[in-house]
């Protein structure tokens, strides 16, 4: 481990849905590239095993339990992060949730519920605290994961596409709002990526993978490392002149 060098030497990170997938990816992408990092989830077992693994590698990491839905959470997952490591500079909103496809008619109204509080309210309630710590700061770089659903429309996932648009409005609002005081605010739209959603989603409707696969021209997913590289390159000072943008990290499955 080459601590307190790469991309985001010095760097103070923190990083939702750390538990599992992209999130966890990218304690181990942050890490690498220099950045002392706090991990928040729900399942507080899977983020001290993956702390033990960071600190084992010669990282700086903790961890602060958190439901990004309650927005006290979040409220206290930045505090912590500012009382402990000083200040933050970086943080990356990858929480989410999908739903059981179903028509629009059909779904019901918990379901909808459920995916518009993690998916947009749950970046809405991590922004308000990040940006206040980055205001005090001076500065900063926040990223959020969206989707190419947020870019593109299919059927049979309706509250999952219209969550995943709102979060590239929220997105470009706030970029536009804070670009004066040096935050910049970007997003990510992964398309199939490796994953516990992804692989419970196969399970559940094995005819998807091979589909889901060939709607990229690279005819794969992409592993979750993949696309956290991306999301620390935007949180980089490589992208310093980048804010209000969303980035698919999709195989190019957009182009088409």
């Amino acid at each position: 481990m080459t601590q307190h060098q790469g991309s985001l030497a010095g760097k103070v990170a923190l990083i939702t849905g750390a538990s599992s997938g992209i999130g966890a990816a990218a304690a181990r992408v942050f890490t690498r590239e220099g950045a002392r990092v706090v991990l928040v989830a729900r399942r507080e077992d899977r983020l001290q095993t993956l702390v033990k693994e960071l600190h084992a590698a010669g990282a700086e990491a903790s961890y602060c339990t958190g439901d990004v839905q309650i927005a006290t959470d979040m409220q206290r997952a930045v505090a912590y992060a500012v009382d402990t490591c000083g200040r933050l500079d970086i943080a990356f909103n990858n929480a989410g949730a999908a739903a059981e496809k179903s028509p629009l008619h059909l779904m019901d109204d918990a379901t909808y519920d459920r995916i518009m509080d993690t998916n947009v309210r749950g970046v809405w309630n991590c922004l308000r605290p990040q940006i206040s710590a980055m205001l005090t700061t001076g500065s900063g770089a926040i990223v959020n994961t969206s989707s190419v659903a947020g870019l593109v429309a299919t059927s049979v996932a309706a509250p999952y596409i219209a969550a995943k648009h709102a979060v590239i409005g929220l997105t470009k609002v706030a970029a536009v709002e804070y670009a004066p005081h040096h935050i910049r605010i970007n997003a990510i739209a992964p398309g199939l990526a490796r994953s516990e959603m992804t692989e419970d989603w196969f399970t559940r409707y094995p005819a998807q993978e091979a589909k889901s696969k060939a709607s990229s021209p690279q005819n794969r997913m992409a592993e979750p490392e993949e696309v956290a590289e991306a999301a620390a390159w935007l949180c980089s000072d490589h992208a310093s002149f980048i804010t209000g943008t969303t980035l698919p990290v999709d195989g190019g499955a957009t182009t088409w």
